[in-house]
């Protein structure tokens, strides 16, 4: 996993969040907390979608940190 892909859908507010190619999906599984994991063929999880996002602060602008550690 290289590449992580952030999709903040103002308009739709959801926040798709792709840890893998999205061409890969192949079912997704709604959750009871308004969110939804796609899924590879395997069955691993590749991609993570939260419905009804709208961010906290008022700014309507969404931020993201990345923390990169070493391979022990």
């Amino acid at each position: 996993m290289d590449k992580i892909k952030v999709i903040h859908d103002t308009v739709g507010h959801n926040l798709t969040v792709w840890l893998d190619d999205p061409s890969l999906e192949h079912v997704c599984e709604e959750t009871n907390k308004e969110v939804i994991l796609m899924k590879d063929k395997a069955g691993h999880v590749i991609g993570i979608e939260k419905l009804h996002y709208t961010p906290a602060n008022s700014q309507k602008c969404l931020a993201v940190e990345s923390v990169v550690q070493p391979k022990p």
